[in-house]
Order: structure tokens, then C-alpha cells, then sequence
């Protein structure tokens, strides 16, 4: 994904700013300030609410299963 538009991307809900999470093959745009991972999929940003998953710290450890 590129780096540029991370920088002009926010996360859908609080319009905060995002930070790239990479965990492997898997790479989701965290949202320090709602816990959530949004999916990037293809390398196309997923930022839909019921897509992202609810972590439970700022870096994404100890995630959970996606928000409904």
C-alpha cells in the first residue's frame, strides 16, 4: 500500500489518524483512539465499521473477533 495515502487516510469514525499494522502476509490500518484494525485487502482499504476488528491495545495485540 502506498505510504501516501496512509498519510491522507482517517479512520471513518472519529476522522483520527491511522497507523499500518503488518502482522505477516496480513496488513491492517489501526486506529489507536476506537481499537480497531481496519482489513486491507488486495492492498485496497477496507474502512467499513462491521469490516474492522476490535483490538485490545494500541499495537494489536491480543485481538478479538470482528466487530458486528
Amino acid at each position: 500500500m502506498d505510504h501516501r495515502l496512509l498519510h491522507m487516510l482517517v479512520c471513518p469514525i472519529c476522522k483520527g489518524p491511522l497507523t499500518a499494522l503488518r502482522e505477516g502476509a496480513r496488513m491492517e490500518l489501526l486506529c489507536p483512539a476506537d481499537r480497531l484494525a481496519f482489513p486491507v485487502r488486495d492492498g485496497i482499504p477496507v474502512m467499513l465499521e462491521n469490516e474492522a476488528r476490535v483490538v485490545d491495545s494500541a499495537h494489536g495485540e491480543d485481538s478479538t473477533t470482528p466487530q458486528a
